[in-house]
């Protein structure tokens, strides 16, 4: 599933407000079908530049189409989707 506009309205649509849940994980998963999704925490991506920044998660492009996966800036490449979530400031 290539990411058009409709898909990015989605994933924004999920990973956009500021108390967005990591739940709403799963619900993004049925609505980009043909596309991975995978969650991370933030530390684990190390200095690797986002594809998107929003208030509780990065979102970084996995291409997966030749023999090894990884991160793209370029949507029409991407197979899957890393979901990197920030720590909450103030949690302990």
């Amino acid at each position: 599933m290539p990411l058009t506009e409709d898909v990015m309205a989605r994933i924004e649509a999920v990973l956009g407000p500021v108390d967005a849940d990591p739940k709403a994980l799963a619900g993004l998963r049925h609505d980009v079908p043909g596309l991975s999704v995978t969650r991370c925490d933030l530390s684990d991506l190390g200095v690797e530049e986002p594809f998107r920044q929003y208030p509780r998660f990065n979102l970084y492009l996995v291409d997966a189409s030749d023999h090894c996966c990884r991160l793209t800036a370029d949507p029409a490449r991407a197979t899957g989707l890393v979901v990197a979530e920030k720590p909450v400031r103030g949690a302990t």
